[in-house]
């Protein structure tokens, strides 16, 4: 007994974070011994790495409050072990990380199918092996340890992706987004190498002690948002991201979006707050711009999608914006050294991004079962699906709620948060920023409220109405191990808006960390029942006391017609407007959701249109909208990349003559 009390005691967070690794690289070992066994593998294997992602969610927690644990492992190379170490900053993410990947994992459980692709023992090998390198990302304490963690989570996932390979659209985005990931690697690679300040050393302890110039630290932080800025999706390295999610099967969509657009968030506050001990002001302003037009840029394009995964896919964009743009407000507050606002921004910062992977995840797998239930990912087939599948329509309405940051889910919290830091900047002490930072407000509030309008679309166009297809029929709702994972996602959507008070306080061992500042008992200024941004007097928001009020709202509305209306009721049909030949093609549809921002903001896009004339016997009107950056800059690039592959094949003519020369 005292050697089991001396095995525990000695046990740290991070010891457990690693042995969850282990696990997992585990797991996936075991779906090779019967890579065909979709039971063993589904029923088994999945369930056991969804425990293992409570664990690590565990494991995190605990390292919120606890002082920086490090570990040197064995493995490497000589005279280069592997360095990983636990801080507040990683123990947010590892929490980040394993509360969406235990929902994600249970739901796939009950949501691979034989014949889809790459055999589930495969496909388990490559899913726990992403699982285990975003982890280790997370965890790693120098540039060798962390790039390859960087790779094997580019690698794996570039397989997920590619799971139904024999579609040439598949194999085209994964190409694409493979590329963008190791042009991303380079920038990060060579961020590590300028802050190593010629020491030789890559450890991370090494990089916080080097003394870097304005120049070159400048230099570093520019690299590591170009590298990381890849990775997460941010203008003009968005391209892979809405070709990437549609081709990946749903829990990978749901795991690339809620969690590894996550860790190169996760890269960047590390580089940006702990290894560069120096920070500008022009790095705030510079992601505070770039953050605000991917949030609008996102929120545009998802307007005007007609298929439900690119329309998610666009919505992450627009979420990674608004995270950029806390960041870059940080970087702001921080400088000019309004500490208490950057314990604010950040904050608000983090939450969303907690919040990100809880409600996308949650709305991917919402397609997901859709997808398998209908076998549709166009908007434009799909309609009146509440009647055949409560369940998912039902939590799906919760992430819907949540995305579109209506009180009193997690969405709202965040966002409301991060306008009060916008709202406070008028007292920095320069005259420049005063003037840009309300401009940046307005695009924020510009964004949410796309971001509203089409989860509004989203929602409506899929569940509500009448069916557009007569094989919808015959949808089904979600298994048991899918409701259960879907169940969980939206609980911590739930959990995360209604608690902000206890969210904050673990947020403040992040923010103590990062900028030196803490929150205090500024947002729990009234207890646990009030949030406060700064003080009470300015602003203040009980979600306790709002989700009180609605259901209040709701069962006094429910007693009243019951009371009042309840036998008094004649059913009817409808107005029809004079035409009573109305079918379900008439309801409003995707595309006419997406028109009005098609003309407000058509400078934006790439238009595509066919009018047909009056005299077409079988008249189609065709109108995309298009990215005009893969126009001006991808494909152009792809061409001058074809031409000078197709100039050097001349070395490869099997002449002689010409290998000598």
């Amino acid at each position: 007994m005292d050697s089991l009390n001396f095995v525990a005691a000695s046990l740290l967070p991070i010891h457990v974070a690693i042995g969850v690794i282990v696990v997992w690289l585990a797991l996936g070992a075991l779906g090779l011994v019967s890579p065909r066994n979709l039971d063993f593998v589904g029923h088994t294997l999945f369930p056991i790495s969804s425990a293992a992602s409570l664990i690590l969610t565990g494991a995190g927690l605990a390292g919120l409050g606890a002082e920086p644990q490090a570990v040197v492992l064995v493995l490497g190379l000589p005279d280069l072990p592997f360095h990983m170490r636990l801080d507040a900053l990683s123990a947010f993410f590892l929490v980040l990380l394993g509360g969406a990947s235990a929902g994600i994992s249970i739901y796939s459980a009950g949501y691979f199918r034989k014949g889809e692709g790459t055999p589930p023992g495969l496909h388990c090998v490559l899913y726990q092996s992403f699982l285990a390198a975003m982890a280790a990302v997370i965890l790693a304490d120098d540039a060798y340890l962390f790039m390859v963690a960087w790779e094997t989570m580019a690698l794996s996932s570039y397989f997920l992706v590619t799971s139904n390979h024999r579609l040439p659209t598949n194999r085209s985005a994964g190409f694409l987004y493979l590329l963008l990931a190791h042009i991303g690697a380079i920038g990060i690679l060579l961020c590590f190498g300028v802050m190593q300040g010629g020491h030789g050393d890559y450890t991370f302890a090494t990089m916080r002690a080097s003394q870097l110039t304005d120049f070159w630290a400048s230099a570093a932080f520019l690299l590591a948002l170009f590298g990381f800025g890849a990775k997460a999706g941010i203008l003009p390295l968005h391209a892979w991201l809405p070709e990437a999610h549609p081709a990946a099967p749903t829990p990978v969509s749901a795991l690339m979006s809620g969690v590894m657009l996550k860790t190169a968030i996760y890269g960047l506050l590390r580089v940006a707050f702990d290894l560069l001990q120096i920070q500008l002001p022009w790095w705030g302003v510079l992601a505070l711009v770039l953050g605000l037009s991917t949030a609008l840029f996102g929120a545009m394009f998802a307007a005007v999608q007609t298929d439900m995964k690119r329309l998610l896919a666009y919505s992450s964009i627009e979420n990674i914006g608004i995270i950029l743009a806390g960041i870059g407000l940080t970087l702001i507050f921080h400088t000019y050294k309004a500490g208490p606002l950057a314990a604010l921004a950040l904050a608000a910062t983090l939450y969303h991004c907690i919040n990100h992977a809880f409600f996308k995840s949650l709305l991917f797998l919402v397609t997901g079962t859709v997808l398998h239930s209908t076998n549709e990912r166009s908007l434009g087939k799909l309609g009146g699906l509440i009647r055949h599948m409560p369940w998912v329509a039902w939590l799906g309405l919760i992430g819907t709620i949540a995305i579109a940051g209506l009180p009193p889910l997690n969405g709202f919290v965040s966002e409301w948060l991060l306008l009060q830091a916008f709202l406070a900047t008028p007292g920095l002490p320069s005259s420049y920023l005063s003037m840009l930072v309300p401009v940046g407000a307005a695009a924020f509030v510009l964004a949410a409220a796309l971001a509203g309008y089409v989860m509004v679309k989203f929602y409506g166009v899929i569940f509500l109405g009448q069916p557009r297809e007569e094989k919808l029929a015959h949808a089904h709702d979600a298994g048991w191990l899918e409701r259960i994972g879907l169940g969980w996602l939206a609980l911590g959507c739930v959990v995360l808006g209604v608690l902000p008070v206890v969210v904050l306080g673990q947020l403040d061992h992040v923010t103590a960390v990062l900028t030196g500042n803490m929150l205090g008992q500024t947002p729990a200024g009234s207890g646990w029942l009030f949030v406060n941004a700064m003080s009470a007097e300015r602003a203040s928001y009980s979600p306790v006391l709002f989700l009180l009020g609605v259901l209040i709202a709701l069962l006094a509305t429910f007693a009243l017609v019951r009371k009042f209306y309840h036998g008094r009721i004649r059913r009817g049909p409808a107005w029809d407007c004079g035409f009573p030949l109305q079918t379900a093609r008439m309801q409003d549809t995707a595309e006419g959701f997406g028109q009005p921002i098609k003309q407000i903001f058509e400078p934006v896009f790439r238009i595509d249109r066919h009018v047909p004339s009056p005299f077409d016997e079988q008249p189609r009107y065709l109108g995309k909208a298009e990215d005009k950056l893969l126009y001006a800059l991808y494909l152009p690039v792809a061409r001058l990349v074809e031409w000078l592959s197709t100039a050097i094949s001349v070395l490869q003519s099997g002449r002689i003559h010409i290998y000598l020369l």
